[in-house]
């Protein structure tokens, strides 16, 4: 019995110890660091998502404006179009091209709405926009999504670059290469200065 025992305490050591040690080569630390980039970037796809189902309801707003200045909404609502029709899968966020693509239709959209923003600022010229029942709840729910956006955007920059130091820093690195074939994760980048801030819609809705 006692050598029984002794022949299973070297075994169970070394159980141990290669246990210790494919969790020091980021056996378990890269996949919970994809996995959590990978959430973060469902919540940046359901704040987008928000602030589309939105657009319809400037449709409303939009009927006290010139005949001449409808356009403004027509580039809202085809921005809106291309951007919901691009979608990134969580297997797509280490493609550049096509994070670029969804950014880049993103950033079309947030455009427009500034666009018609500046348009509903005009109440001198639109002052019958100015009294609509809706008006005040539309800006602050507009307002409240930006922010949304702008945390969400936030959140997964800090979980990709967790992801990233991840799989480049030792021990993690062996595992995330031999085992994983690990690629980095692609960043949400702002194309101009600040575009990653949410901006304030007081005076402009």
């Amino acid at each position: 019995m006692v050598d029984r025992f002794s022949s299973i305490l070297p075994r169970a050591a070394v159980v141990a110890v290669a246990s210790v040690t494919l969790a020091g080569c980021g056996i378990n630390s890269v996949p919970t660091a994809e996995e959590n980039a990978k959430a973060k970037w469902a919540d940046v796809q359901a704040a987008f998502q928000e602030r589309a189902n939105l657009i319809p309801n400037l449709a409303a707003v939009a009927k006290g404006a010139a005949e001449q200045e409808k356009g403004i909404l027509v580039g809202v609502t085809e921005a809106r179009a291309k951007a919901t029709s691009i979608q990134i899968s969580a297997d797509d966020l280490k493609d550049p091209a096509k994070m670029k693509a969804f950014q880049d239709a993103q950033n079309q959209l947030s455009g427009a709405l500034g666009g018609f923003g500046r348009l509903l600022a005009n109440s001198e010229a639109y002052p019958e926009i100015k009294s609509i029942t809706n008006y005040q709840m539309l800006q602050s729910q507009l307002e409240g999504q930006e922010n949304r956006i702008r945390v969400a955007l936030r959140d997964y920059n800090a979980a990709v670059q967790g992801y990233n130091t991840t799989i480049r820093t030792f021990p993690d690195a062996i595992g995330a290469k031999v085992i994983y074939g690990a690629k980095p994760m692609v960043p949400y980048q702002a194309v101009t200065p600040g575009a990653e801030v949410a901006p304030s819609l007081e005076g402009k809705l």
